[in-house]
């Protein structure tokens, strides 16, 4: 049976984003409306007085209806100010919300996800897709409808004093709104290419900027510079090429919509002068017709925005609707800090090769489990599958008798403390850094976390010590020194099972004795999973795993493997002929 349920629109969806602040949003329309009421008057008080004067009458008769349409003008410019505040309001509320939905949706979604997209394009949708609805929300909802009324009023009101003047009156409306219709059926997708036209260069730009030190170590800048400069001009000339297309749309609708009485005169004089239309009757006409294109063409305006909200709303829906870890709320019981990967495959998309082949694996409590193997053997994989960062394709694994997948993430993240060659700083104090191990610590224990990740000493040989800017990712810090109090955080966090993954790949000499010791304080005691590419510093473990394009191809101690593994003797001769050259 086919599924019959029908796609909410996205100004459907968009609205319901803003479900908990809709009654400042009717609270706005009602404001704007009285604003339309108040500018009606003016023009209502303008035929009057005509009328009056036409009529013999004078300034005696005329000044209250005056003081009624100054009355006017000030109540329009009161209840639309009060009419753009409420709405405003109501807006920044929902894009707060609706960020924060994101970056929390972004919380629970795999790994995986967050990888393969390029960090250009969530910067675009979560800053610049949802500062997109700003307009729609704030200005759409109240203002086109305000801007709507006032036309429709006014023709109305034509329409009772004559007919003929009423339709004489929309001639050119109908004409610029024809034009409009034709300008905005190609709108959609032009603005969707422009949505991707942009995409691309941002992502363009991060990654020219992310890699300039490689640009310039390798002299490659003018390569990469053409790659950058010809994302910026393609973004440039499709706007160029856009605007080019849609300016005889944009001339037509600009410059016959207001010229409205380029039909109103000849029909007026045509009529008045046959003695079917009274003349304060079509002076009247007159005047209400000027006011007919303002508000319209303001209306019109809108438009645009109608045609962005799909691509805009479709954009952020890809975020909010991508596919989950999927987790239960309730902690469960967890039998002690055992890892078992029974029978796990796992591919990183349902269209991706897979990566892991059938691994089983246990890992008892309190032992050092080493992970080796060539490069893309599936080691780092293991590692953050342990952590949680993705679900299993099939199989299992199980931490304390427990399903991975049956354990909350908050619970999860409890147990396992995660140490990466690339930890990153976020651009707080070197404190505030340490502290995100465990939120609620006092400063002596995040200096104590640090005094024992063997980094107490450069944190106050920093300018301003434990309150130092790090700087965005920890670019005001050594590799080093970034590495170190990414243990001290892993320290404080005080987590029974600890991940390495090739902590010390990229550190110096000096620095990786350091930091080897201050791993050492670090896994005392715990259940330690390393993964390292120097096998001198993991000969001692508890189980070696060694690892070859995606299976396991042995696993034991040292000795037991240089007898038995042929791939691991091999990577052990070679580590041994590195050791004798660096000698």
């Amino acid at each position: 049976m086919m599924n019959t349920t029908k796609e909410p629109s996205p100004f459907a969806r968009l609205w319901g984003w803003a479900a908990d602040y809709h009654s400042g949003f009717y609270g706005a329309v009602a404001l704007a409306v009285l604003g339309v009421a108040c500018h009606m008057l003016a023009y209502v008080c303008i035929a009057v007085m005509f009328r009056l004067l036409l009529s013999g009458g004078g300034l005696r008769e005329c000044l209250p209806w005056c003081g009624v349409l100054l009355a006017g003008y000030g109540g329009k410019a009161l209840f639309s100010a009060m009419s753009t505040s409420a709405s405003h309001t109501a807006t920044y509320y929902t894009l707060r919300d609706l960020r924060k939905s994101l970056l929390s949706k972004l919380s629970r979604v795999p790994m995986g996800t967050i990888l393969d997209t390029p960090s250009g394009q969530y910067k675009t949708t979560i800053v610049d897709r949802v500062e997109g609805m700003e307009p729609t929300l704030a200005h759409l909802i109240p203002e086109m409808t305000a801007n709507a009324l006032v036309p429709l009023f006014l023709a109305v009101y034509i329409f009772v004093l004559d007919w003929r003047m009423g339709l004489a009156s929309l001639v050119t409306t109908v004409i610029g709104l024809i034009t409009a219709s034709q300008s905005g059926k190609t709108y959609a997708a032009r603005w969707q290419g422009a949505v991707e036209v942009g995409r691309r260069m941002a992502n363009a730009i991060v990654e020219y900027i992310g890699g300039i030190q490689i640009v310039k170590a390798f002299s490659q800048s003018a390569g990469s510079y053409r790659k950058y400069s010809k994302a910026v001009e393609d973004n440039a000339q499709y706007y160029v090429d856009w605007m080019a297309d849609n300016q005889k749309y944009m001339c037509v609708i600009q410059a016959l919509t207001p010229s409205v009485l380029i039909a109103v005169l000849p029909v007026g004089l045509l009529l008045w002068s046959g003695g079917s239309l009274a003349v304060e009757t079509f002076l009247t006409i007159i005047i209400l017709s000027l006011g007919l294109t303002g508000p319209l063409l303001a209306a019109m305006s809108f438009v645009d925005e109608l045609a962005v909200v799909g691509t805009n709303v479709g954009e952020i829906s890809g975020i909010l609707n991508a596919p989950e870890l999927e987790r239960p709320a309730a902690a469960v019981t967890l039998h002690g800090t055992e890892i078992t990967l029974s029978h796990v495959f796992f591919a990183y998309d349902a269209e991706g090769p897979e990566i892991l082949h059938d691994v089983s694996l246990d890992i008892a409590p309190r032992t050092v489990t080493a992970l080796v193997g060539p490069s893309g053997s599936g080691k780092s994989t293991i590692a953050k599958l342990i952590a949680g960062f993705w679900d299993v394709t099939s199989g299992a694994i199980t931490l304390g008798g427990a399903d991975l997948r049956q354990i909350p993430l908050e619970q999860l993240n409890r147990q396992i403390a995660y140490v990466s060659q690339d930890n990153y700083l976020f651009d707080r104090t070197v404190r505030d850094n340490i502290r995100m191990g465990k939120l609620d610590a006092t400063d002596e224990e995040v200096e104590a976390a640090a005094s024992a990740a063997g980094c107490d000493e450069l944190i106050r040989a920093l300018p301003q010590g434990y309150d130092t800017v790090c700087g965005g990712g920890g670019g005001h810090l050594s590799g080093g020194e970034k590495q170190r109090i990414s243990i001290a955080r892993a320290m404080l966090k005080d987590a029974p099972i600890v991940i390495l993954d090739e902590a010390t790949a990229s550190m110096d000499p000096e620095n990786e004795a350091m930091i080897q010791r201050a791993i050492s304080r670090l896994t005392k005691g715990r259940t330690l999973v390393v993964i390292a590419h120097r096998l001198g510093t993991i000969a001692g473990a508890d189980q070696i795993v060694v690892m070859e394009k995606g299976r396991i191809a042995d696993h034991g101690s040292q000795d037991t493997l240089l007898e038995r593994c042929p791939l691991y003797r091999q990577m052990w001769d070679a580590y041994l002929g590195v050791q004798d050259k660096e000698a």
